[in-house]
């Protein structure tokens, strides 16, 4: 449909404000994306991730397409080199983009694919800004944070927001923008000041704020604590934004009087404040937006155009299914204990996307998942850890299954190698990622091969080639390139020895010596890598 004018012919509809949204989704090039920015308060891990991807499983559940952008506000170019303790995992994209885990999050809540673009790092803004300085692409201006950088940042927002990111193939009608940290920091405030230009009466209705803040429930005093809200509130009012939601996060269901005196802080009508307390899963978190009308205040706040009946009817999921789904994340026949060992065990967001595998295994398999961690380091035994020993052991043998996930150096090395071989020896189901897979190599390497100081050149550079079970890549090259982004990352082909060929996610430096090992020993290659 090209300019303004409606045929007969075209399948369109009006809504109230005279906007046409074709039935069979033929976008205009002149489309305006609409944005709905997620900024926080209070705390940084305030569930800005899983509010974001509520919101987004409203709209598209409905009818629309959404993308999703999230801005991390640190000098890091990606997330590639970071320490699992910092943010927890690295979620790798199939464009083998290293980034943010909440981009895990919009994936697998949204079922989109998106690309390293859809993650903004304030290094890679820097990066993007001091390279068109250099090109001469600033004319000799003197290059400044406004309007220099915002300008950037908008420019790849609007860029990035235009990508089709479903199997459609259709430009998205919303874009959810999730801003990490708290509103306040430092390192945040040069994307609310380019954020602000949305307050401009023209392009009023293209962005929508959705402040998330915590409600503190202190013991001591009895009653839940608005005050922290209030000044997170005021801190984004200062910096040129006014919040059109505040989503309250709590333990408990708030009270009227709560609300009321939330909203009279805002300012804001009682309406805008919506309560998020905690649930018993996470995907009853869209439902409890719905109830409240978030869906409908979305599209009257951004006057998104009314989506027709018969698109709606051919949605292949919807609100009703996601109902469905969210009560068989409670209902189960039986628990199922599984031991994960690891290195970086102290924070669960380490192994965000293997947490979530298992618990849609577990919802599949009808299941309630119980996930023991146990420590690798511990299985080693060191001196004078008796006691923590003992426990990690008695919560390995208690385990139905054992799962060993990747991670980097060999720390804790040795207690997966010996996890390995318990679980081997006992026939307790294992699966080795990454790391894990390395560590069942080698230890049926060493136990059942044979290979006196069998190990992987990861661990050990000085092994001599029959000691080599597991070996570097070729195109793999800390030396010459650095750590960042020289691992094989992203969507690789996979052929399998036994059946078809299959699409699977990369993220490694190693990969085996197969000529090692041999079938009459009980190993099995099912595939290798295309």
């Amino acid at each position: 449909m090209n300019g303004g004018d409606i045929g007969a012919g075209d399948c369109g509809r009006l809504n109230g404000a005279g906007t046409v949204l074709n039935v069979n989704r033929c976008d205009s090039p002149k489309k305006e994306i609409k944005y709905i920015l997620v900024t926080g308060g209070v705390i940084s891990g305030v569930g800005k991730g899983i509010i974001s991807s509520s919101i987004g499983v409203l709209l598209k559940n409905n009818g629309y397409k959404v993308s999703a952008i999230k801005i991390d506000p640190y000098l890091n170019i990606d997330a590639g080199t970071f320490s699992p303790y910092e943010h927890g995992e690295v979620f790798v994209l199939d464009d083998g983009g290293e980034v943010d885990l909440d981009l895990g999050n919009y994936e697998r809540f949204l079922n989109v694919r998106l690309t390293r673009d859809n993650n903004i790092t304030t290094g890679k803004m820097f990066q993007h800004v001091t390279e068109r300085e250099r090109r001469g692409d600033y004319c000799g201006k003197t290059v400044q944070m406004i309007p220099h950088l915002t300008d950037a940042i908008i420019e790849w927002i609007e860029r990035v927001a235009k990508i089709p990111v479903d199997n459609t193939n259709q430009t998205p009608d919303v874009c959810i923008i999730e801003l990490g940290g708290t509103v306040g920091d430092i390192e945040g405030m040069a994307y609310l000041s380019a954020f602000e230009r949305f307050q401009c009466p023209k392009m009023r209705n293209r962005l929508m704020n959705v402040h998330v803040s915590l409600i503190l429930e202190p013991k001591a005093a009895g009653e839940p604590k608005t005050k922290p809200m209030q000044n997170s509130v005021r801190n984004l009012r200062m910096s040129g934004l006014t919040a059109d939601l505040l989503i309250c996060r709590s333990s408990n269901p708030l009270a009227l009087d709560v609300r009321q005196k939330i909203a009279s802080f805002g300012p804001a009508d009682l309406d805008q404040v919506i309560n998020v307390h905690d649930v018993s899963n996470i995907y009853k978190v869209p439902l409890l937006l719905q109830e409240q009308g978030v869906l409908e205040k979305i599209i009257d706040r951004l006057q998104l155009p009314t989506i027709p009946d018969t698109v709606r009817d051919d949605l292949s999921f919807n609100m009703i299914h996601w109902m469905h789904l969210s009560e068989l994340c409670d209902r189960y026949d039986g628990e199922v204990i599984i031991a994960l060992v690891g290195k970086y065990v102290k924070i669960e967001d380490a192994y965000a996307s293997v947490n979530k595998a298992l618990g849609h295994a577990a919802v599949f398999a009808k299941r309630k998942l119980v996930l023991k961690y146990v420590d690798s380091e511990l299985l080693e035994d060191p001196p004078g850890r008796e006691g923590e020993i003992k426990t990690a052991w008695e919560t390995l043998k208690k385990a139905h299954g054992v799962i060993v996930p990747g991670g980097f150096d060999k720390r804790g090395v040795e207690g997966m190698i010996r996890a390995c071989e318990y679980c081997r020896v006992s026939k307790v189901p294992f699966l080795g990622v990454c790391l894990g897979m390395q560590c069942a190599a080698v230890e049926f390497a060493r136990n059942v091969l044979g290979i006196k100081g069998a190990n992987s050149t990861e661990f050990n550079k000085g092994l001599n080639e029959s000691q080599q079970i597991v070996i570097d890549m070729p195109e793999h090259s800390v030396e010459s390139k650095g750590l960042g982004g020289t691992m094989r990352l992203g969507l690789r082909t996979t052929v399998f020895l036994t059946d078809k060929c299959i699409l699977r996610k990369h993220s490694k430096n190693f990969d085996f010596e197969y000529n090692i090992a041999n079938e009459e020993k009980g190993r099995e290659t099912a595939r290798k890598d295309g």
